[in-house]
């Protein structure tokens, strides 16, 4: 299993922390820290076991009051480079 800690922008949560798989191809855990806590707890929840490219192409754009980013776009993104480092270390 890989793990991150991804800094999200323009959000309010203050951390998402992932976990992909060893290849990188699932998503094993999410837990956000700040934002809106029944919402990212229920993302969170949908989240795990799925594939993450299936979620990346599903909540990628997703914007949040005009943003231009939400916290399920920023997700999108901390899966993306949780994906990307479990793969170089592969």
């Amino acid at each position: 299993m890989y793990e991150l800690d991804f800094t999200p922008k323009r959000v309010c949560p203050r951390n998402i922390h992932v976990a992909v798989s060893d290849d990188g191809t699932t998503i094993e855990n999410v837990e956000f820290t700040g934002g809106c806590n029944g919402n990212t707890k229920a993302v969170a929840k949908l989240v795990s076991g799925k594939p993450v490219d299936e979620i990346v192409a599903l909540l990628a754009g997703n914007d949040c009051q005009g943003r231009g980013t939400s916290c399920a776009d920023q997700l999108t993104i901390a899966l993306q480079q949780a994906q990307e480092q479990a793969r170089a270390l592969a």
